[in-house]
């Protein structure tokens, strides 16, 4: 076997999320799909993140094994990159590169830390270009002091108010490395990092500091909605569209 370490690129927006669904289509059966066409294999695809429905990623990571026992030319990275890529056109993903990695290289398991992006638009005018892709708030925020409660966050917690209901991950407890606020024109960015994160806590985070920003909470009423380890006192759980997948790391590799 073969194990090919394959980094994406996707519009969520189509899909039920990027982990293989009975009732509708992933980014997960998708790859899976165009490699079954291409070796005429069936595979599984292991990725860094598991996406919700409407998340978009910059760069996940994921991996697949290829049997090429028997093959007269064995899969080029660049030449599975290149099939792959044809074979997924029209759906919006993208291979943006290829390795062939140790059999021990684990696209989840071995990742040290992923990275988020989470766009708003702050504008009355409709959003045109950016419908899907962000959340658009109509009402001024004020990014110093989204930032400021943001720092609240940041460190080892238990995030029991940020996590989903549904959530598999055994404890409550993460560890945010960092998380800033920033504006660039119309768009507020809000941008975290950890070693790993649970179900809707970046969607969440990002709620419930748009309340402050719209000035409905005081910016310590982040810490005190934290200490509360209780989901009913969120604020607001952000929509999917505007949350992004940028990165995974992994040891040895440059960050």
């Amino acid at each position: 076997m073969t194990r090919f370490a394959l980094t994406l690129e996707f519009d969520g927006g189509p899909f039920m999320g990027l982990q293989r669904q009975t009732h509708g289509p992933t980014v997960q059966s998708a790859v899976e799909d165009a490699v079954l066409a291409i070796t005429g294999q069936g595979t599984n695809m292991v990725a860094a993140g598991r996406t919700d429905a409407g998340v978009h990623a910059l760069a996940m990571r994921a991996h697949v094994d290829i049997d090429q026992t028997g093959r007269a030319k064995p899969f080029a990275p660049f030449r599975l990159m290149e099939a792959l890529n044809a074979v997924l056109r029209p759906a919006p993903i993208a291979v943006l590169d290829c390795q062939i990695v140790p059999a021990d290289w684990h696209a989840r398991f071995s990742c040290i830390g992923r990275s988020y992006r989470y766009r708003i638009i702050n504008r009355r005018a409709p959003l045109t270009l950016d419908a899907g892709k962000a959340w658009q708030v109509k009402l001024p925020l004020d990014v110093g002091a989204m930032h400021r409660a943001a720092q609240s966050l940041v460190g080892l917690h238990d995030f029991t108010t940020f996590r989903s209901a549904h959530c598999q991950s055994a404890s409550p407890v993460k560890t945010l490395d960092w998380l800033n606020v920033r504006r660039e024109g119309e768009q507020v960015l809000i941008e975290t990092a950890a070693r790993s994160f649970l179900h809707h806590q970046v969607r969440s985070m990002v709620g419930c500091l748009a309340l402050v920003g719209l000035g409905r909470w005081p910016e310590k009423q982040i810490a005190l909605v934290l200490e509360a380890r209780d989901r009913t006192q969120l604020g607001l759980n952000a929509p999917a569209a505007g949350l992004y997948f940028v990165k995974a790391d992994y040891p040895g590799e440059e960050v």
